[in-house]
């Protein structure tokens, strides 16, 4: 027969086991959230520099100078 000692020593012992393995289970789902976050925000940045670049190339390309209303414009 199990003594009272021995029995909610198990029963602390399946507890810290237990909560062990679902804290654990939850750092797994957080820091795979971290890191799916960390990789859209750096897509994100890669598509704000793709785009400055691609404005400053569409600008380098235009035309020194262009006639618009009649009037001359340079850049």
């Amino acid at each position: 027969m199990v003594g009272k000692f021995e029995r909610n020593k198990d029963t602390v012992q399946e507890l810290t086991e237990s909560a062990a393995n679902h804290v654990g289970k939850i750092a797994v789902i957080i820091a795979g959230a971290v890191r799916d976050v960390t990789r859209e925000i750096g897509d994100w940045v890669s598509d704000g520099i793709e785009m400055r670049e691609a404005a400053k190339k569409a600008q380098n390309d235009a035309p020194l100078g262009q006639v618009i209303n009649g009037e001359f414009e340079n850049r």
